[in-house]
């Protein structure tokens, strides 16, 4: 996927650097650096890439809050959260702020490069392990939100959909378990996603722990 177009953010330079010069020897284009949370939205909105690479601790506005405040625009760009901290609560605030994906900085390069690729396609990138851990941990007793106003207008086929989805189950194995294809499959979670309020997988799963359509222990995802 060459000519994709990358914002990365850090407050290190020298971290900063290295991320550019590997995204670019992949044939990713880099539109700019940030250096801190307020000039990654700045850029953000300026520059329109696809995909920003967004890093946590920094000074002023945090990573977490730059991420809200990005994906909270019309057409917004992924974020790819990039940080040392392997913490729970980093992951799941950053998955409420909208962030589609989270990824080590001690990752192979060759990871780095193939997960930008994958949430500028739309996926998110968050092992099943790790999201069961994270729903388990912080919503052990889900309350009802606006996402449970929304799901009243889901259709019964597309409550099938969200529930398997929580499961982890891909596409393909949505589309065996309820006898459609696949295609079907993607129009159905189309939808679900507009009506919900969601950007990617991720969010999708979250979204039926809060709204109480699958509880922690009832279901669990699928490894």
């Amino acid at each position: 996927m060459s000519g994709l177009r990358t914002l990365v953010v850090d407050d290190h330079a020298l971290v900063r650097s290295g991320i550019v010069g590997l995204l670019e020897a992949a044939e990713l284009e880099v539109v700019g650096e940030a250096g801190d949370g307020l000039e990654a939205v700045e850029l953000a909105r300026g520059l329109r890439p696809d995909v920003v690479l967004m890093d946590i601790r920094m000074p002023g506005l945090d990573g977490i809050e730059a991420t809200r405040r990005i994906t909270a625009a019309p057409d917004a760009p992924n974020v790819l959260v990039l940080t040392t901290f392997d913490l729970d609560e980093y992951v799941y605030r950053a998955l409420q702020a909208g962030a589609s994906g989270f990824l080590l900085k001690d990752a192979p390069p060759e990871r780095l490069v193939d997960a930008v690729r994958t949430v500028a396609t739309g996926e998110s990138l968050l092992a099943p392990s790790l999201t069961r851990r994270l729903i388990e941990r912080y919503l052990a007793a889900p309350a009802p939100d606006a996402r449970a106003e929304a799901a009243v207008d889901l259709t019964p086929r597309e409550r099938e959909v969200w529930a398997l989805l929580a499961r982890g189950l891909s596409n393909h194995e949505i589309g065996a378990e309820l006898y459609l294809s696949e295609a079907t499959v993607k129009a159905h979670i189309t939808r679900l996603f507009q009506k919900l309020g969601v950007r990617d997988r991720v969010q999708a799963v979250v979204a039926a722990y809060e709204s109480g359509l699958v509880r922690p222990g009832e279901r669990p995802l699928a490894e």
